[in-house]
């Protein structure tokens, strides 16, 4: 991460829990910005332009999904949805739609605070001082710019979908668990569940069809994945 303060987007209609997260934020250094319903965490980001967002899925006017769903069509900025909606079916969905992490209520401020230092150093251009880039035929992963090219072309794709690209095929043809996946991109002790990697790579599965002539993220029957190259 670079030494200019992060501004992050808290949108949750229980005030209480917004003023919480804003006291534990600022005392690691964070700025934040609050909002209390859809429309107003829209405007917010909008407006004052966030490093992060952290979204409840349950708001007045426009819920969780609603307002990722349109902040994903003009940005990829970090989203991490806290919310007391815990089963599969809402992570998945939120997930689906471009989410980057997903807590669950009630929160540990420790390990909210620690998965948003690991999101922002994975979505930071400006972390490592020398280029991660691997090249296959027709594509190349560079994780000091974040940026996937398919023949030549710059395709928009979230941080934590690159990084899990970047490291599968930093590793051809080895086969990883899904908790091995969690443990390596996920960059700390992670908490949620294998679904999560399951979702990440149905993604980017649909970003790279076209190419498996050549090489693609192929599923190992009860074990996990593999970046796989074809001869």
């Amino acid at each position: 991460m670079t030494n200019a303060v992060k501004k992050i987007l808290v949108a949750d209609d229980d005030k209480n829990i917004c003023e919480l997260i804003r006291l534990y934020l600022q005392k690691e250094g964070f700025e934040t910005v609050l909002a209390y319903d859809g429309e107003e965490a829209l405007a917010q980001f909008r407006s004052t332009a966030p490093d992060l967002v952290l979204l409840d899925m349950m708001m007045p006017r426009l819920d969780g999904s609603q307002v990722c769903r349109e902040i994903r069509r003009v940005s990829q900025i970090p989203i991490i949805v806290v919310t007391a909606k815990g089963e599969t079916f809402d992570k998945v969905l939120m997930l689906e739609l471009g989410a980057d992490d997903y807590v669950v209520k009630p929160i540990d401020t420790k390990e909210l605070v620690a998965r948003i230092k690991a999101v922002l150093r994975r979505s930071d251009p400006n972390q490592g001082t020398c280029d991660k880039e691997v090249v296959f035929p027709h594509m190349s992963i560079n994780l000091t710019n974040f940026e996937l090219k398919l023949d030549g072309k710059a395709i928009d794709i979230p941080p934590k979908e690159l990084e899990l690209l970047f490291f599968l095929a930093s590793h051809p043809n080895r086969v990883f668990t899904r908790d091995q996946l969690l443990q390596q991109v996920w960059d700390f002790d992670y908490f949620g569940d294998s679904r999560t990697v399951d979702v990440h790579v149905k993604r980017l599965r649909e970003k790279l069809a076209g190419f498996e002539a050549f090489w693609q993220i192929k599923t190992v029957c009860r074990v996990g994945y593999k970046f796989e190259v074809k001869a």
